[in-house]
């Protein structure tokens, strides 16, 4: 039996998979039989994608000892600010073509002073930062000379699905406009980085060191996600990448180019995982998943919305909620003001709610990487009864996530932060402004009695 297809048949059904999306004609033919190509859409996209350059200074590494006045005047050691340059490469998307916006990683930008921005045609423009969000790794840029430039038209992340076709097109380890092709592999992905608000879109399209702030671009030829991480041992690439939807990162980009800053939802609530344990105790099923409410804070949006101690919290706008860290990214990603529809268990019931979100910090609470990103994963809010010894005030550490950088430091649920590199703290503004730039943090902790010192890099 002759089990050969002939050439034809193979290439017409290629054609039918890759080559219906797009809006540009098939290449040329091999002889009578046309060739599927990305070309086309690789040219219709390619020049707003950039590459971006920073160069900066950070505080260079010391003994956390030289930070004590009393040490180095003892020692007569003499005040000291040492700084090194650092140099750092990556990729954007022109968004926005007649005032020269541009998204990118925020860690593609930290720590920048100077930032250059090369285009297609190899045009140099310099760029200054808009505004940028530790929490979900976004940052946008607006040139300084928009013209002749081309943006890359925004898709619906929304609307994507496990095993569409993508393109991931960027500039890793300084190839410029280098473009990789796979398909969607997973959607909602979270957990990858503790120290942020995260809904990943998974892709085996090839991501590298460099891709970061490039752009993962759909069959039409729509911007679907920013290209943020991979999942590496070696640091290249292993079919495991990871890209900011770019719902996401619209949102964001809205509020940092309006505000300079986002302003980030809070319900206003402690909690905590549910285990099987926990589950029982309830007298729920033991495989039940949510975030245990362990506090509501007065006059908060979950207050307001009747949410209670003890409840389970399960979904967010009808999507589940299977832990904490679950629910701080849904309620993280929106901003405030928005109202969002929370499922609750209650009593062994089904409930659901509408809460009206406040602002983050509004309440005296803050999400503690947005005052370090060590600290990421933990939740903070002004705590105004007596310390014993010390008089009214403190930081309370609320929750602190399984695993997260805050928890690998040594922080812990209850603790009370009470200085910060000496400088005693009242309330999560004053913590807010004294770690303000710096690297390094002392924390004078305050627990079940004893005084400790963390230290938080």
């Amino acid at each position: 039996m002759n089990t050969r297809t002939p050439l034809s048949i193979l290439l017409f059904a290629i054609a039918l998979l890759t080559g219906t999306p797009l809006a540009a004609a098939l290449p040329a033919k091999l002889g009578e039989t046309p060739v599927p190509s990305l070309a086309p859409l690789v040219k219709e996209v390619s020049p707003a994608v950039v590459n971006i350059a920073t160069r900066g200074t950070v505080e260079a590494p010391r003994n956390p000892l030289m930070d004590d006045p009393f040490f180095r005047r003892f020692f007569g050691v003499p005040e000291q600010h040492q700084r090194r340059e650092v140099r750092s490469a990556g990729s954007g998307v022109i968004v926005d073509a007649k005032n020269g916006y541009i998204i990118t990683n925020h860690h593609v930008i930290e720590n920048a002073d100077e930032i250059e921005v090369t285009l297609i045609d190899d045009r140099n423009l310099e760029a200054e930062i808009v505004g940028s969000d530790p929490g979900t790794d976004i940052a946008v840029l607006k040139l300084k000379n928009p013209e002749r430039l081309k943006a890359m038209r925004l898709g619906d992340s929304d609307k994507v699905e496990v095993g569409d076709f993508v393109v991931a097109i960027g500039n890793p380890f300084g190839l410029q406009h280098t473009v990789t092709s796979g398909i969607v592999s997973a959607k909602g992905r979270r957990g990858i980085n503790r120290d942020g608000y995260e809904d990943f879109i998974q892709t085996d399209a090839s991501i590298n060191p460099g891709n970061s702030g490039g752009a993962l671009v759909n069959l039409r030829g729509e911007l679907i996600g920013i290209n943020s991480a991979i999942f590496s041992n070696s640091g290249g690439n292993i079919g495991i990448g990871f890209a900011i939807p770019v719902n996401i990162a619209k949102a964001i980009m809205a509020q940092l180019i309006e505000f300079g800053e986002v302003k980030r939802g809070l319900l206003g609530v402690s909690i905590t995982d549910v285990n099987a344990e926990t589950a029982k105790a309830l007298g729920l099923d033991e495989d039940t998943k949510g975030a245990l409410v362990q506090e509501v804070v007065p006059d908060s949006a979950a207050e307001k919305a009747g949410i209670e101690v003890g409840d389970i919290i399960v979904s967010v706008d009808d999507k589940p909620i299977g832990s904490a860290n679950d629910l701080r990214t849904s309620i993280g990603l929106h901003r405030s003001g928005d109202e969002v529809r929370v499922g609750l268990m209650r009593d062994g019931k089904r409930r659901n709610v509408k809460a009206t979100l406040t602002e983050l910090g509004s309440l005296g609470q803050a999400a503690a990487e947005d005052i370090h990103p060590g600290l990421a994963g933990a939740d903070l809010a002004d705590y105004p009864d007596e310390v014993p010894g010390l008089g009214r005030g403190a930081v309370s550490v609320e929750t602190v996530a399984p695993g997260s950088p805050a928890e690998l430091r040594g922080l812990k649920q209850g603790d009370l932060i009470v200085s910060v590199n000496r400088v005693r703290v009242r309330s999560v503004e004053e913590m807010r402004e004294i770690a303000e730039g710096r690297k390094l943090l002392l924390l004078g902790i305050r627990r079940s009695g004893r005084n400790l010192l963390l230290q938080v890099r």
